[in-house]
């Protein structure tokens, strides 16, 4: 069966053939209303036209992959199953490049993507930090680049180095904010079920359509690439974005369509969770990782849709000259620092909750031992997500915003430190004289833990008025930063990608590379970042494209992005590594882990269906080096069912 019959390729073409049709009907309103229709070289005009045709492109895409079509049939009267099984006619590889319902072929959907979409943000930040190497704009204004972007004959042509610096690094903040969001995806729809006990999520359509939006979105993200970028950061401020070329609407939209793929992603958590678990399966019996999860799903039920309204009301500023922060026409460009950071400070949590559910899940495991304070682990998450609300505006101390309202939220900044620190002291109990094994995940859970360690200690100067006004959109902030993100998700990410590889393939991945993996990743990072910090104190800014060498700091900035190709380089030998092991590798017999947890006792890899009967909960999921069960596989009957 040929791939370019697949789904994928169908809500392709559908999106191309949308796009057009899309510019067209934008062509004939304005032809109709007596305006201008089209115009080559004007981009007042065009802006509309292809903004227009991007949209009805994206969902073109979606009904040309096959999203809609069982909600088609309802609107006809005709019956759908939940689940479809797999086509003998087609191979196996089918399932993953079509709508399919089952949450494992989602969660592992999810999962490529994410690490598709990762290595695309990693190169972005490669480009930009081979400019900064050394210092003058040398790099990025090397004749190649005019080449690639159609020089003089693309009309949204950028302008030169700074300007595509500035682009590469607006765009590596966003896309791997982007894949960070598609790997909670991944951990939330391929594990869930299997922890709690169900076959499938609550919703299966709604599910395939929460990942399949994902795919146009990040072609609109990648697009504003070649429509002149954008020199606005990740965060789009305006006036910036106000006057920025039209790569930026491309960029709004590309973000606004994967907020949708996390809204109905957590409907979708929060009730499998609710109204899904096993017999027995109290909430206080749950595994953890599902406690992270379910806050990380309230957060983005929550909250995304903020973010969503502050780049809506910029694209309709720019569109329809609705002055929503225009400060000469009344409007506050202030107005939308709050909008913004109102989700994106919790999105934070978004990104390290369930990376946090996963340090939790593997240390016990390792460490043959209970995990030390389930309950109060549990509620930290929840304290996490509720305290998380209250801390925007630390983002906002230099931005103008009413002076007294800098102290309440540097001590709610603080606050939050508290649940996380509940986290910390648990790790520690777990693993404090246990009987150690140190396998890659175990490798990366322990360096998640001390990255995020790092990038917790460096918070506080951050968040506390005095020093902020002075480390504000410094290096410090990015070196901060990156240890949040990388010990919150990257490590564990790859923690849970090694951990689970056997249940997803039913194969071992080759340890000595994965450990090749993790010892690259963790040094080349580290010395990224520190340097990052040390150089943000001798006072280098971040977004600036180049500075002064009298500043001291060009040796370091070299080693930091020699540091961040060892960082590339290790991630580029981990995804070989699993690739071969996914084909070559010994097969994954049984419970490779000695865990407890109810996926471990199925057969590897996890069966289309999870479980064909229901166990039951008959004790705690955490008493390792305690004689006794968690799950009953093979449970005789409960009353009623």
């Amino acid at each position: 069966m040929s791939f370019f019959k697949s789904g994928f390729m169908r809500g392709l073409i559908a999106q191309i053939i949308g796009t057009v049709l899309g510019m067209g009907l934008v062509v004939g309103i304005r032809a109709i209303l007596g305006l201008e229709a089209w115009s080559s070289t004007n981009l007042e005009i065009l802006e509309p036209i292809i903004v227009g045709g991007a949209l009805v492109g994206a969902l073109s895409f979606l009904i040309g992959v096959g999203v809609f079509s069982d909600w088609f049939k309802w609107t006809k009267g005709i019956s759908t199953v939940d689940h479809h099984d797999p086509d003998p006619e087609k191979p196996s590889w089918w399932r993953y490049f079509s709508v399919d319902f089952d949450h494992k072929i989602i969660g592992i959907q999810y999962g490529v993507t994410s690490l598709i979409v990762l290595g695309l943000g990693g190169v972005f930040a490669l480009l930009f930090r081979i400019e900064l190497s050394q210092a003058g704009i040398n790099f990025l204004n090397n004749g190649f680049f005019d080449l690639f972007f159609f020089g003089d004959t693309n009309p949204f042509r950028h302008s030169g180095g700074a300007d595509l610096y500035n682009s590469f690094m607006s765009l590596h903040g966003m896309v791997m904010i982007a894949a960070i969001l598609l790997g909670v995806g991944a951990m939330s729809n391929y594990l869930i079920p299997l922890l709690i006990g169900a076959n499938d999520m609550a919703f299966p359509r709604l599910n395939a359509f929460a990942y399949w939006v994902n795919v146009p979105g990040a072609i609109l993200l990648v697009s504003s690439l070649f429509l002149g970028g954008f020199d606005t950061g990740w965060t789009g401020y305006p006036p910036l974005s106000l006057r920025a070329p039209l790569g930026v609407q491309m960029f709004m939209m590309g973000v606004y369509l994967v907020g949708l793929s996390s809204i109905f992603g957590s409907i979708n958590v929060i009730v499998t969770v609710i109204k899904m678990r096993a017999p027995g399966m109290t909430m206080f019996k749950m595994p953890i990782f599902v406690w992270a999860a379910f806050a990380t799903a309230i957060i983005q039920l929550t909250a995304t849709q903020l973010i969503g309204l502050s780049f809506q009301l910029v694209m309709f500023q720019r569109l329809l000259g609705m002055n929503f922060f225009d400060s000469v026409t009344g409007g506050n460009p202030v107005l939308f620092q709050h909008l913004f950071w109102f989700y994106s400070h919790p999105a934070v949590y978004v990104f390290v909750l369930p990376g946090f559910g996963v340090i939790s899940e593997l240390l016990p495991v390792f460490s043959r031992k209970p995990l030390f304070g389930y309950k109060w682990i549990a509620f930290s998450s929840m304290g996490i997500a509720l305290v998380g609300f209250f801390v925007w505006a630390h983002h906002m101390f230099t931005s103008g915003m009413t002076a007294y309202l800098r102290v309440p939220f540097m001590y709610s900044t603080l606050l939050v430190a508290v649940p996380t620190g509940v986290k910390f002291f648990s790790w520690v109990g777990t693993v404090w004289k246990g009987k150690l094994r140190f396998p890659t995940p175990m490798l990366f859970a322990l360096g998640a833990v001390v990255v995020f360690l790092v990038g917790g200690v460096t918070g506080p100067p951050n968040g506390t008025v005095a020093t902020d006004l002075h480390l504000h959109d410094t290096y410090w902030v990015v070196g901060h930063f990156h240890n949040t993100i990388f010990g919150g998700f990257m490590f564990p990410l790859f923690a849970a990608i090694y951990f689970w590889f056997p249940k997803y393939t039913g194969k071992m991945y080759n340890e000595f590379w994965g450990k090749v993996h993790f010892w690259g990743m963790f040094i080349g990072f580290e010395i990224m970042s520190l340097s990052q910090m040390k150089i943000g104190l001798l006072g280098m800014r971040r977004r600036i494209a180049d500075y002064d060498p009298a500043l001291g700091i060009e040796n370091a900035q070299y080693w930091i992005t020699i540091a961040g190709f060892v960082v590339f380089f290790a991630v580029l030998i981990g995804a070989i590594n699993l690739i071969q092991s996914a084909r070559k590798g010994k097969i994954a017999e049984g419970n490779v882990w000695e865990s407890r947890s109810p996926e471990w006792q199925i057969p590897n890899p996890a069966p289309l269906i999870n479980y064909e009967k229901p166990f039951h909960v008959v004790g705690e999921p955490y008493d390792y080096g305690i004689e006794s069960d968690y799950v009953d596989m093979n449970p005789a009957p409960l009353v009623g069912e």
